[in-house]
């Protein structure tokens, strides 16, 4: 009797075990829904990069975005920086153009964990807007607010984070908090999503920082001019476009 007892208790932990985990998958899949929901997305961005010394950088971007897989940021201001452009494209393919060198090169598998443009997002952190097809999710906690998520990289995904820490929100399925932690458990950088509000039928971030606590940078960056659904063309998602003078 014991041991069908036992038994019992243990199909049942088994179960609990599998429903949580399913549920934790789901949760990170909806909030990727929210994030990417409008069929293309166009923004103004004004990005401000902070030093250890407080110290103030400004920056002006166009930023395009088509579905969760495509998507263009162009640098418009000020002058040096001006045309620097980043492609990411379907299947993990990212190009970068320098008005300098007037040349479009794709960017190596080996280098995607490198800044762009001396801003705190990675070429991987602004292919990464999806994070359910390349992370396991784990329930940790949960509030009122928001649910608590760990996310550890699928087997076979080159990160070079070692886990995430993911704070969604009950009401919208919104991400405002991600905690990026390096491959020895070491906290490394911190993202959250501020200003989060309803624009049209999408919930939208319009303002966003990242820092480093590592190299004690940040990057703040607010989104204005937002419009969705406007039918961007295919072909403004490509490496000629990307040249385009601004």
């Amino acid at each position: 009797m014991r041991s069908v007892i036992n038994l019992i208790f243990v199909s049942l932990f088994i179960i609990w075990g599998n429903v949580v985990a399913q549920d934790a998958q789901s949760i990170v899949a909806k909030a990727d829904a929210v994030v990417n929901a409008p069929k293309d997305q166009k923004a103004t961005l004004t990005m401000i990069l902070i030093d250890k010394n407080r110290n103030q950088k400004q920056r002006i971007a166009e930023f395009l975005q088509k579905g969760d897989d495509k998507r263009i940021m162009r640098f418009t201001a000020p002058a040096d920086q001006k045309g620097i452009a980043f492609l990411g494209l379907p299947n993990d393919v990212q190009y970068l153009y320098m008005p300098a060198f007037h040349k479009v090169r794709r960017i190596a598998s080996h280098v995607k964990n490198t800044k762009f443009a001396g801003t705190d997002f990675t070429y991987d952190d602004l292919s990464s807007f999806s994070y359910a097809k390349d992370y396991n999710a784990k329930l940790l906690s949960q509030d009122d607010q928001f649910w608590v998520l760990e996310l550890t990289p699928k087997p076979g995904v080159n990160k070079d984070y070692g886990k995430l820490k993911m704070w969604v929100r009950k009401d919208n399925y919104y991400p405002a908090k991600v905690e990026f932690y390096d491959k020895g458990g070491n906290l490394w950088k911190v993202m959250e999503r501020r200003q989060i509000e309803k624009v049209g039928k999408y919930w939208v971030s319009k303002e966003m920082e990242i820092k480093d606590l590592k190299e004690e940078h940040a990057t703040i960056m607010k989104l204005e001019n937002i419009e969705f659904d406007t039918g961007l063309p295919d072909k403004l998602f490509t490496k000629r476009y990307l040249k385009r003078a601004k």
